[in-house]
């Protein structure tokens, strides 16, 4: 996996934790609801790199992260 990549995922992982605390302190259930979406999307993301470079422990965790 490219550095490039790497920092994209945990770039978009950040955001959506942002934008789910945001809409948790304002009681918008939607805004909550995508920033879980984005973090599950990048945690995808990451777990399709870990099996590209081979490392299916990594990708499994992705994986279970994405799914949770």
């Amino acid at each position: 996996m490219g550095l490039k990549d790497n920092l994209e995922n945990l770039a978009e992982e950040a955001k959506g934790k942002i934008q789910e605390a945001t809409g948790k302190a304002r009681g918008d259930e939607q805004q909550q609801a995508e920033g879980q979406a984005t973090q599950s999307g990048a945690n995808a993301k990451q777990a399709g790199e870990n099996l590209k470079d081979g490392d299916f422990k990594g990708a499994a965790q992705d994986a279970k992260d994405a799914l949770s």
